[in-house]
Formats: structure tokens, sequence, C-alpha cells
């Protein structure tokens, strides 16, 4: 049996109380009309005496008469003023609730008010509205969250391709060019095409992740390895901004997991950690089983993010550098990808900044089929 909603309970309830005073009204009137009429009918009798000459005699003869007919007359009038009454107060509920469904696409933020009897309606329209307004806000930001993101995409694709006309353009217009000075223009030239083809990818990741189902193809990893092997692949980049590591991987630690987007949610976290360090300073990575689960960490030294700013690191699109450097970055969904990952995995992550520093602890349960616990800090 499919048990009703708590609206239908509320319109349920209502549409019970309003009947049931409509019967309750028909009833106390029926019998008070009646316990009037007998009383009129024993009084005529018992307390007064008449006679064929007095002047009401002949009326109140007819009435005696007739009684049983006025009677239901009478009763048959006062049910149809009850009832023109009832059905009135009805219409006007119902204009009240035209009325406020009518605001409910109103921007006016003032409550909406209604009669008595329609307290708990009152409640459940003032419900609805905070919940569409919410929806509005929500789908008003990603709308402006789409919208700047045009105006990255103009920015960021057009900087590398404007490098990459540029060089090619020198290369075309100077045939003569040393072969040093060749090779420096065009190994710009590919550094700047394969910066464009990251942010490109990186676009389609919108579509991927927005519109389709992830599917996960778990196995068996030898998680200790994967990092240290991340580790070792990330040393050019670090080296160019005078980063170091500072490792603190535990040993033969296995998950089983889909390694292909494990692999994008460390690579994610630790390019997170390169882009937002201070130069000359450690980055560290962290791997240490806990129970049923595995704690990962990424710990890096850069300005400290403000709290507003934290909360808004997950979302899509959101950038902590406001100047939007092509050189480093991405769209903003590297993070976003992230979180969404973990989250399938049955884990959790989350950030802190405090003191100059970063970090990001991610939490992943050693099987799929047992999820961690929602807050990454045990």
């Amino acid at each position: 049996m499919n048990k009703q909603t708590p609206e239908r309970l509320i319109r349920s309830k209502m549409t019970k109380r309003l009947f049931l005073r409509y019967f309750l009204s028909l009833a106390a009137f029926t019998g008070g009309f009646s316990a009037l009429s007998l009383f009129i009918i024993w009084a005529g009798h018992n307390l007064f005496t008449w006679y064929p000459e007095d002047a009401v005699y002949w009326f109140l003869k007819r009435v005696e008469d007739y009684s049983a007919l006025l009677y239901l007359l009478a009763l048959l009038g006062g049910w149809i003023i009850i009832t023109f009454m009832s059905f009135s107060r009805i219409v006007r509920y119902l204009d009240e609730l035209v009325h406020a469904a009518e605001r409910l696409a109103e921007p006016d933020s003032s409550p909406i008010v209604l009669s008595d009897t329609l307290k708990e309606l009152q409640d459940e329209l003032n419900q609805v509205r905070e919940r569409a307004a919410a929806q509005a806000r929500i789908a008003k930001e990603a709308e402006q969250r789409k919208n700047d993101l045009i105006v990255y995409l103009a920015h960021d694709l057009k900087t590398p391709l404007t490098s990459v006309i540029g060089y090619l353009t020198l290369l075309c217009d100077e045939p003569q060019i040393s072969e040093e000075l060749r090779a420096k223009y065009l190994g710009i030239a590919l550094g700047k095409a394969e910066r464009l083809e990251d942010l490109i990818n990186e676009f389609f990741d919108i579509t991927r992740f927005n519109l389709t189902s992830i599917t996960l193809e778990p196995e068996q990893i030898h998680l200790s390895r994967m990092l240290e092997q991340l580790a070792s692949e990330f040393f050019p980049i670090l080296g160019e901004k005078g980063l170091t590591w500072n490792l603190d991987i535990a040993p033969d630690v296995y998950v089983f997991c889909d390694s292909d987007k494990l692999e994008r949610v460390l690579d994610n976290l630790i390019r997170n950690a390169v882009n937002y360090s201070y130069p000359d300073s450690p980055i560290r990575l962290s791997l240490t089983p806990v129970r049923e689960y595995v704690k990962i960490c990424v710990e890096n030294r850069g300005r400290t993010i403000p709290p507003e700013k934290l909360g808004r690191l997950f979302d899509q699109f959101f950038r902590l550098d406001s100047s939007r450097s092509s050189s480093t970055g991405g769209a903003g969904l590297g993070l976003a990808i992230a979180k969404e990952l973990v989250e399938r995995f049955g884990g959790s992550i989350r950030a802190e900044s405090a003191e100059e520093t970063i970090r990001f602890t991610v939490l992943l349960p050693l099987s799929l089929r047992k999820p961690c616990p929602r807050r990454a800090d045990s």
C-alpha cells in the first residue's frame, strides 16, 4: 500500500475538517430547530388558551393543521442557508489559495498569509515558495557559472592559440632562421599546443561528467606503488618551481577500486598543490591505513584560503585564482571531478587551510562494497 505524502495528508485533513464542520452545522440546526418547534407546540397547548374569537386563532389553527409541512419547509430553508454559507466559505478559501498560488511565482519575499483554517496549507505553500526560491537561486548560479565558463573558455583558449599562431608565423616569415632558434620556436609552439589540448580535454569533461553516468571498473590496486609512481612523474614539474616531495607512504597498501579514475583524483590533487604552492617549499604526500579504509593527504605551503572560498573549492568552474592565468590551473573542474569520483568510490574528501597550509584529505574504503565515514578526519 502506498503511503500518503505529508502534503496529501494535510489536504485530506483539511477536507475532512470542512465537511465535518458542515455536517455538524446541519445537525446542530436540525436538533435546535426541532427542539424549538416542540417547545412552541407544547407552550401553545399548555401555557395558553385560545378561543375562536381571538384574532390569531385562525392563523394558529392553520399552522397546526399544516405543522408537518411548515416544519419540513423551515428545515429545508435552514439547510439551504447553511449549505450556501458553507460553500461560500469554501469558495472564499479557494480564492485565497488561487491568490496564494499566483504569489508563488512572484519575487516578493513576504510570507503568504491565509485564514486560520488554512494554516497548515499556508505553511506548506510557504515551504514550497522557499524551495522554489532556493532552486531558482541554484539555477541562476549554475547559469552564471556557465556564462563565466564561456568567458574563461575564450580567454584560456585564445592565449595559447595566439602563441602557437605567432611562433608558426615567425617560422614561415623567416625561412633563413637558425636551426637553434627554429627548434626553440617549435618547442614553444608545441608546448602551447599541448596546453591547448589539455584545456580542451578539461572542457569536454564538463559534458562527460554532467550528462553521463560514471561507470566504475574496480580492480585490486597496489595503492602504495601508485602513489610512489605518481610522485616520481611529478619530479620535473616540481623542479620548475623549486618544490620538493615529503613522502610518507605506508608500504604494501592495497585497495579495490577503479585505477584510472583513482589516478585522476590523485593527479588533480597533486596538480592543485603544485599550482598553489609557494616556490621552494615542500609538498607532503602521505598514505595511512585506518581500520577498513585508507587516508591519503596532500599538503602544501601556500596562501591561506579564506573560509568563504574553502567551501566552494569543489564547485564546478570555481577558480581560487581570480586572475585566471592560463599558464597554471584549468577550467576549475579538477577538484569538482575529484569529489565526484571519490564519492562514487564510497569515500569522502575535504579541504582545510590555516596558517599558510593547504591540506586535502581523502578517505577511501578498502573495498567499493564498504562505504567510508562521510568525514575525512579520522
